[in-house]
């Protein structure tokens, strides 16, 4: 089986779901810097693979990929095609809605988690002190923590995971954004049980450590 040739910066949340989907699966790939001060996105080169010069982007020989979640659902997809009994079936399950359920969550990240979150994240991590709007700063603290309010109760119904016993391509689209909200230094955070519970046991998994695990930046 070949590798994998994935561009974009590993600091990018969205680069972070497809390397530790990689992780999960046991999948050689390269990684190549691109976005931000690594630059590339814009260049002729990259704007054909990728015409919206965002980060990442996948190259399986002839497949060329963009948007994150899309490459996660290709990446269990082909594992399952190639190898049946695999973890990917685990990853992607079976049935319109055990499937349903967990899509819900990515879409629900895309839609409602990441517009929400972001804000905090670039003015938490990404601003230098004295240039932080403060106000704009605890507005999507709060907006962020109602979110994960939705999660975590969602969470009581004694489920290790998101949707069950299974660790799904819902954990690592979602995770990966619940790893960054430990991460920050967030005054009055909620407090919400479950859904560190979760976060520990997801940052327990070999393949979060080895990928998105560390400082953020």
């Amino acid at each position: 089986m070949g590798g994998l040739l994935i561009w974009g910066r590993a600091n990018s949340v969205n680069v972070q779901k497809v390397l530790w989907c990689c992780g999960e699966l046991g999948l050689p790939f390269e990684r190549r810097e691109a976005g931000l001060h690594f630059g590339m996105v814009n260049s002729p080169e990259y704007r054909a693979m990728n015409p919206n010069g965002r980060v990442p982007t996948l190259v399986d020989g002839d497949v060329v990929l963009w948007e994150s979640n899309s490459i996660l659902r290709y990446l269990a997809l082909r594992e399952i095609e190639r190898r049946p009994d695999s973890q990917a079936r685990h990853l992607y399950p079976a049935g319109a809605a055990p499937r349903a359920r967990m899509e819900r969550w990515m879409d629900w990240t895309l839609s409602t988690m990441q517009p929400a979150e972001r804000p905090l994240f670039w003015g938490l991590v990404r601003t230098r002190p004295e240039d932080r709007d403060m106000a704009a700063i605890t507005a999507a603290a709060k907006a962020t923590g109602n979110a994960w309010k939705i999660v975590d109760a969602h969470l009581a119904h004694g489920r290790d995971y998101l949707e069950g016993d299974d660790f799904t391509l819902a954990d690592i689209t979602l995770g990966s954004y619940v790893r960054r909200w430990f991460s920050m230094e967030i005054e009055s955070r909620p407090d919400l049980p479950r859904l560190r519970r979760w976060h520990d046991r997801l940052s327990a998994r070999p393949a979060f450590q080895s990928q998105i695990a560390g400082p953020l930046s």
